[in-house]
């Protein structure tokens, strides 16, 4: 199991800063831990594709292109991108629609424990393809999800199209763009030549600045 931080369960229970939770929390949390990962099934899988930076923000990534400011910014002086998908799979959902009818109060928790698991998930593989750059001499950029900044949601088909999401790690979408299981990720990953000290990820890079979840600076 990778090691899943507390503090953001507490964040997403909305339990800020250094802030700590009485003691029936912590138990909780603990407990619903354990029973999640009883349900956790982890998938995922990746290509790596060309880069080119198109003028006015736009970015060819080979197998399709889009169009965003701020991910233009992350990927500065990258040749290549990793294009990402993870989830937690289809028994997380059934775990948390159950509880959403039998302790809602438990599913709020689950939620939040569910949240923080799938973020350090996708921190353990980041970490794998981190090693396996630097082993090229290559640098990563903080890995970027659509729904971050100005990258719309509406690339995901694109997403799930080119990295064969429902074969490969059983990722589906709605026809509002979420995804099915609903602990899932997807996000592009900058591949560079050059070291650059930004460390900017998640709630540092959206643009949505009333978010109850986000993080204090």
């Amino acid at each position: 199991m990778a090691e899943v931080n507390r503090r953001e369960i507490y964040r997403y229970l909305g339990i800020k800063g250094q802030q700590e939770p009485d003691p029936q929390t912590k138990d909780l949390v603990e407990d619903c831990l354990g029973e999640l990962e009883r349900s956790v099934n982890c998938r995922s899988f990746y290509r790596r594709y060309p880069l080119t930076l198109l003028p006015d923000s736009e970015l060819d990534f080979t197998c399709f292109k889009v169009k965003s400011r701020a991910l233009s910014r992350n990927l500065k002086d990258c040749q290549e991108v990793i294009l990402f998908a993870a989830t937690l799979g289809a028994g997380v959902d059934l775990l948390l629609r159950r509880y959403s009818r039998l302790s809602m109060s438990r599913a709020v928790v689950l939620q939040a424990c569910a949240a923080a698991r799938i973020e350090s998930y996708c921190n353990e593989i980041n970490d794998k393809l981190k090693a396996e750059a630097a082993e090229e001499g290559l640098y990563l950029r903080p890995r970027f999800s659509p729904g971050y900044g100005d990258l719309p949601l509406s690339c995901q088909p694109d997403f799930c199209r080119v990295l064969e999401a429902e074969k490969t790690v059983g990722i589906t979408l709605t026809e509002s763009f979420l995804m099915m299981p609903s602990k899932s990720v997807t996000a592009v990953i900058g591949v560079s030549k050059i070291a650059a000290g930004c460390v900017k990820e998640g709630c540092e890079v959206c643009s949505n600045k009333n978010c109850l979840y986000r993080r204090d600076k």
